[in-house]
Protein backbone atom coordinates (compact mmCIF):
# COMPACT_ATOMS: atom_id res chain seq x y z
CA UNK A 1 0.00 0.00 0.00
CA UNK A 2 0.90 3.39 -0.63
CA UNK A 3 0.67 6.06 1.73
CA UNK A 4 1.39 9.75 2.29
CA UNK A 5 2.19 10.29 5.77
CA UNK A 6 1.14 14.88 6.50
CA UNK A 7 2.46 16.43 8.82
CA UNK A 8 1.60 20.11 9.89
CA UNK A 9 2.98 22.45 12.19
CA UNK A 10 1.53 26.01 12.96
CA UNK A 11 4.97 28.14 13.06
CA UNK A 12 8.50 27.70 11.38
CA UNK A 13 9.53 27.74 14.87
CA UNK A 14 7.71 24.49 15.83
CA UNK A 15 9.40 21.25 14.97
CA UNK A 16 7.66 18.32 13.11
CA UNK A 17 10.28 15.63 13.84
CA UNK A 18 8.09 14.09 16.51
CA UNK A 19 5.20 13.48 14.01
CA UNK A 20 7.79 12.57 11.45
CA UNK A 21 9.17 9.61 13.53
CA UNK A 22 5.68 8.07 14.21
CA UNK A 23 4.27 7.92 11.24
CA UNK A 24 6.94 6.64 9.53
CA UNK A 25 7.70 3.89 12.53
CA UNK A 26 3.57 3.32 12.03
CA UNK A 27 4.39 2.97 7.83
CA UNK A 28 7.35 0.96 8.26
CA UNK A 29 5.22 -1.52 11.18
CA UNK A 30 2.47 -1.87 8.64
CA UNK A 31 4.49 -2.24 5.77
CA UNK A 32 3.72 0.58 3.96
CA UNK A 33 5.56 2.33 0.99
CA UNK A 34 5.17 6.31 1.62
CA UNK A 35 5.84 9.68 0.89
CA UNK A 36 6.40 12.39 3.50
CA UNK A 37 5.18 15.97 3.58
CA UNK A 38 5.14 18.75 6.16
CA UNK A 39 3.61 21.71 6.21
CA UNK A 40 4.72 24.51 8.53
CA UNK A 41 2.90 28.04 8.69
CA UNK A 42 -0.14 26.88 7.86
CA UNK A 43 -2.82 29.44 8.91
CA UNK A 44 -6.97 28.62 8.78
CA UNK A 45 -7.59 29.72 5.79
CA UNK A 46 -4.49 28.84 3.68
CA UNK A 47 -2.95 25.13 3.85
CA UNK A 48 -1.52 24.52 0.55
CA UNK A 49 0.36 21.27 0.89
CA UNK A 50 -2.83 19.76 2.71
CA UNK A 51 -4.43 20.95 -0.52
CA UNK A 52 -2.21 18.70 -2.52
CA UNK A 53 -1.62 15.99 -0.20
CA UNK A 54 -5.95 15.25 -0.53
CA UNK A 55 -6.31 15.88 -4.29
CA UNK A 56 -3.69 13.11 -4.50
CA UNK A 57 -5.92 10.99 -2.66
CA UNK A 58 -8.94 11.81 -4.62
CA UNK A 59 -7.26 10.80 -7.66
CA UNK A 60 -5.74 7.64 -6.00
CA UNK A 61 -2.50 8.38 -6.04
CA UNK A 62 -2.29 6.84 -2.48
CA UNK A 63 -4.05 4.06 -0.78
CA UNK A 64 -3.87 5.83 3.03
CA UNK A 65 -3.46 9.50 4.02
CA UNK A 66 -1.94 9.03 8.14
CA UNK A 67 -1.12 11.79 9.90
CA UNK A 68 0.19 12.34 13.36
CA UNK A 69 -2.99 13.23 15.27
CA UNK A 70 -6.60 14.27 13.54
CA UNK A 71 -6.53 17.90 14.49
CA UNK A 72 -3.39 18.08 12.22
CA UNK A 73 -5.07 17.17 9.50
CA UNK A 74 -8.70 19.47 9.96
CA UNK A 75 -9.34 22.04 11.60
CA UNK A 76 -13.13 21.60 12.38
CA UNK A 77 -15.26 18.79 12.97
CA UNK A 78 -17.00 19.43 10.04
CA UNK A 79 -14.31 19.49 7.69
CA UNK A 80 -12.60 16.68 9.32
CA UNK A 81 -16.31 14.64 8.58
CA UNK A 82 -17.01 15.59 5.18
CA UNK A 83 -13.36 15.06 4.26
CA UNK A 84 -13.08 11.73 5.56
CA UNK A 85 -16.26 10.53 3.87
CA UNK A 86 -14.92 11.67 0.43
CA UNK A 87 -11.49 9.91 1.08
CA UNK A 88 -13.75 6.68 2.18
CA UNK A 89 -15.63 6.57 -0.62
CA UNK A 90 -12.82 7.04 -3.09
CA UNK A 91 -11.04 4.11 -1.15
CA UNK A 92 -8.58 5.87 0.29
CA UNK A 93 -8.27 5.31 4.42
CA UNK A 94 -7.25 7.42 7.01
CA UNK A 95 -4.71 7.02 9.66
CA UNK A 96 -4.58 8.81 12.87
CA UNK A 97 -1.08 7.49 14.57
CA UNK A 98 -1.61 8.82 18.04
CA UNK A 99 -5.69 8.42 18.42
CA UNK A 100 -7.55 4.96 17.91
CA UNK A 101 -9.02 6.04 14.43
CA UNK A 102 -7.27 3.86 12.22
CA UNK A 103 -9.97 3.45 9.21
CA UNK A 104 -8.50 0.44 7.82
CA UNK A 105 -9.90 -1.74 10.47
CA UNK A 106 -13.50 -1.60 11.34
CA UNK A 107 -12.95 -0.64 15.20
CA UNK A 108 -11.51 2.25 14.16
CA UNK A 109 -14.47 3.23 11.53
CA UNK A 110 -16.98 2.67 14.33
CA UNK A 111 -14.56 5.29 16.52
CA UNK A 112 -14.82 7.70 13.63
CA UNK A 113 -18.47 7.40 13.49
CA UNK A 114 -19.08 7.87 16.89
CA UNK A 115 -16.92 11.04 17.16
CA UNK A 116 -18.88 12.39 14.08
CA UNK A 117 -22.07 12.03 15.46
CA UNK A 118 -21.07 13.86 18.58
CA UNK A 119 -19.56 16.63 16.48
CA UNK A 120 -22.68 16.66 14.85
CA UNK A 121 -24.70 16.77 18.17
CA UNK A 122 -22.55 19.74 19.01
CA UNK A 123 -23.14 21.59 15.87
CA UNK A 124 -26.86 21.08 16.26
CA UNK A 125 -26.55 22.15 20.28
CA UNK A 126 -24.81 25.78 19.38
CA UNK A 127 -27.53 26.06 16.17
CA UNK A 128 -30.14 26.04 19.07
CA UNK A 129 -28.54 27.93 21.41
CA UNK A 130 -27.91 30.74 18.96
CA UNK A 131 -31.56 30.71 17.67
CA UNK A 132 -32.89 30.65 21.27
CA UNK A 133 -30.68 33.82 21.84
CA UNK A 134 -31.88 35.61 19.12
CA UNK A 135 -35.47 35.03 19.50
CA UNK A 136 -35.27 36.27 22.71
CA UNK A 137 -33.23 39.34 22.02
CA UNK A 138 -36.29 40.07 19.65
CA UNK A 139 -38.96 39.56 22.38
CA UNK A 140 -36.64 42.35 24.35
CA UNK A 141 -36.84 44.66 22.13
CA UNK A 142 -33.18 44.68 21.32
CA UNK A 143 -32.14 44.48 17.76
CA UNK A 144 -28.96 43.52 16.15
CA UNK A 145 -26.36 45.74 14.70
CA UNK A 146 -26.90 46.29 10.64
CA UNK A 147 -24.64 43.33 9.30
CA UNK A 148 -22.48 43.43 6.23
CA UNK A 149 -22.26 40.27 3.99
CA UNK A 150 -19.31 38.88 5.29
CA UNK A 151 -16.61 38.28 2.62
CA UNK A 152 -16.27 34.59 1.51
CA UNK A 153 -12.91 33.17 2.50
CA UNK A 154 -10.28 30.79 0.14
CA UNK A 155 -11.45 28.04 2.86
CA UNK A 156 -15.20 28.41 1.71
CA UNK A 157 -13.92 29.41 -1.91
CA UNK A 158 -12.56 26.20 -2.46
CA UNK A 159 -15.30 24.24 -1.91
CA UNK A 160 -17.39 25.81 -4.31
CA UNK A 161 -15.40 24.70 -7.37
Amino acid sequence: MKAILYARVSTEDQDPLMQKNAMIKRAELEGWEYEYVEEKESTRKTRPIKDKVYKKALAKECDVVCVWKVDRWARSSQELSREIETLWNKGVKFVSVTEVIDLTTDQGWLIFQIISVFAEFERRMISTRTKEGMKNAVNVGKRGKDKKRRKKSGYYLRWSK
